[in-house]
């Protein structure tokens, strides 16, 4: 029989026996509770991984590596992404724009990159999608940010990119109070960078792509100002045997090419009446659409065709460029602008040819400054030389009046009065 001081005995073990199986079952649930949580989230970034055409990008890549092809585009977890950019923080955020978001990321190999968060997905496109992910995997040139991967384990697929850390060209443009503004050197070297990796995405690269969204928000300069084309977002490639692609019209008023805008169909010409729009920007430095131009000239593209037609080019240009530039390579770059401009895409220059006409003009101007800093100092010498002889002149000529005047003073004194 329990009696009650046997009870009492008994009472703190049954107390702590009784403490111990709460924390266990608690434990236990929790632990289950978080292990079912941890489950479905990542049942659910399978879900997603397959829907966003994660597979398929596998099978494409491995591919490519059987293939002894260079792909260094790596798949990143969700987990990782959300690490490296401190869970998407507003204080990481580079830029905002009609097709997403850009926040900061560091890797834990102190890499610093460019995450990019799309606003919205179609998943009718996912192979679409999957083929532009391949060939920009693989795309290769120094004016074109690099691919790094992406990650498919989220709502909205996110892509990573090479981090650059100048800003944007429509930035360094607009920006009246930077400590440097950009020589004419910088802007035909600009230029003619943006130009062959147009070139480049046309022509050379696996499959022909057309950006569709040239605009200089959309050129990165990096630590040296060189330029790169960024934000593949509307991009899309054309097979060798097609001319055009059919798509919905995207694109940036103001750069927009017109032909494009009324028939649906994009070539790589559309692309350079945009190049034709940064190029009259980095010109003139002004911006594609402004109130403050006259109603006919609120869009860049014809402001620039008027002034040209009109000589008004000069009225348009910086003081510092009229410096530095000559009015026949101002000139040269402006009838360029013009002629991507044009309405009829077939009377375009295609970008290898643009390219070869910048890099022309560079070298040229080049060449006349290395001329000009030649022949200065020789300049400036004929100079001090020409005023020292003046000097000696003068000099023997106030010697020579000094013994005329002696000499006149003595005849004088000599001759009867």
């Amino acid at each position: 029989m329990l009696t009650y001081t046997s009870y009492t005995h008994f009472h703190p073990i049954f107390a702590g026996v009784g403490l111990a199986l709460v924390v266990t079952i608690s434990s236990t649930a929790l632990c289950y509770y978080w292990g079912m949580k941890r489950r479905k989230v990542r049942r659910k970034r399978s879900e997603l991984f397959r829907k966003n055409g994660g597979l398929l990008l596998q099978q494409r890549f491995s591919a490519i590596t059987s293939q002894s092809r260079d792909s260094s585009a790596k798949i990143f977890s969700a987990e990782e992404l959300k690490t490296a950019t401190n869970n998407y923080s507003e204080t990481r955020i580079l830029g905002r724009g009609a097709y997403g978001t850009v926040y900061k990321g560091v890797l834990p190999d102190e890499t610093v990159v460019a995450v990019k968060k799309s606003r919205v997905f179609d998943e009718s496109q996912v192979e679409q999608f999957v083929n532009e992910i391949t060939i920009l995997s693989q795309t290769d040139h120094p004016n074109v940010v690099k691919l790094l991967g992406c990650c498919l384990e989220t709502e909205v697929p996110l892509l990573v990119y090479e981090f650059i850390p100048n800003g944007t060209l429509f930035q360094q443009i607009q920006n009246k109070s930077a400590p440097l503004s950009l020589t004419w050197e910088d802007t035909l070297r600009i230029a003619e960078q943006i130009a062959e990796a147009l070139a480049y995405l046309h022509s050379t690269s696996s499959i022909p792509i057309i950006h569709r969204d040239i605009k200089s928000s959309n050129i990165l300069l990096d630590e040296n100002f060189v330029a790169k084309i960024s934000d593949f977002g509307a991009s899309r490639s054309v097979p060798f045997d097609q001319t055009h692609v059919t798509t919905l019209i995207q694109g940036t008023i103001g750069y927009l090419d017109p032909e494009y805008f009324q028939s649906g169909q994009l070539t790589e010409r559309s692309d350079v009446y945009s190049f034709g729009v940064v190029l009259a920007e980095l010109l003139t430095r002004q911006k594609p659409i402004s109130v403050g131009r006259p109603e006919e000239s609120c869009n860049l593209a014809m402001h620039m065709v008027i002034v040209v037609n009109e000589g008004r080019l000069l009225k348009e240009i910086e003081p510092h460029i009229l410096e530095e530039a000559s009015e026949e390579q101002l000139y040269a770059v402006a009838q360029l602008s013009v002629r991507c401009l044009s309405m009829n895409g077939q009377e375009r220059p295609i970008m290898k040819e643009v390219a070869s006409v910048l890099e022309e003009l560079r070298k040229s101007f080049i060449k006349e400054q290395t001329m000009r800093k030649t022949v200065e100092p020789y300049n400036e010498q004929g100079n001090l030389l020409r005023e020292a002889s003046s000097t000696s002149s003068l000099h023997r000529s106030e010697g020579s009046t000094q013994l005329s005047m002696e000499a006149e003073m003595k005849v004088s004194c000599q001759s009867p009065r």
